[in-house]
């Protein structure tokens, strides 16, 4: 697989590697123009590389797709562990303050608005990322809560605990493709969820 793994995006104030600059520009082409019309000639062009160099970082059209909503899974991550850095000894409060910057996140994501929408026949490539084929970045997000999670007093057992992520990871995925209401007032109904799930209610 020749996506970017989460975690390899350059930080903030590193300038942005070729990778980076590839996906950034695959991202604007699609909110702008629709994924079908994302070729690796019209992305080389963007970047001011050859389209060898193009295949050479991302592979082809199906990786660099998985590629690019890797990238956007890592920004939404990132709210997960500010959140829980900040609430050290407050699960509930580290729920609720990761969902509601997850859901802030979303409504000026580019190229989430792209895969659901259904315009430029976005929906039919890059939408089953996000829904029937989403195995990679549900595993992906249930991992990192998973070992954030593991670090408070939980009384569960193992399986059950991994089962509740799940079941959260999910939830809030839900909510992130289809908004229900406000950012703050939808954070406050998932963590009510997370916190019945967990036995922290």
């Amino acid at each position: 697989m020749a996506a970017q793994q989460i975690g390899e995006a350059a930080a903030p104030g590193e300038p942005l590697t070729l990778r980076d600059r590839i996906l950034d520009a695959a991202t604007l082409l699609t909110g702008r123009d629709g994924w079908g019309k994302v070729t690796m000639a019209r992305l080389a062009a963007e970047v001011g590389v050859s389209r060898q160099t193009v295949y050479n970082e991302v592979g082809g059209k199906p990786d660099l797709a998985e590629a690019m909503v890797l990238n956007e899974l890592a920004r939404f991550l990132a709210e997960v562990d500010r959140a829980f850095d900040a609430h050290p000894a407050d699960i509930l409060d580290a729920l609720r303050t990761a969902c509601r910057g997850i859901l802030e996140v979303a409504q000026d994501n580019e190229l989430l608005h792209a895969i659901v929408s259904a315009t430029h026949g976005a929906e039919t490539e890059l939408l089953p990322l996000l829904t029937t084929h989403a195995d990679s970045l549900l595993a992906t997000a249930s991992t990192v809560l998973l070992d954030r999670i593991t670090t408070y007093d939980i009384d569960l057992p193992p399986a059950q605990l991994a089962a509740s992520v799940d079941v959260i990871v999910r939830t809030v995925l839900s909510h992130v493709m289809q908004p229900g209401g406000p950012p703050e007032e939808t954070a406050e109904t998932l963590v009510w969820i997370a916190g019945r799930v967990l036995g922290r209610a």
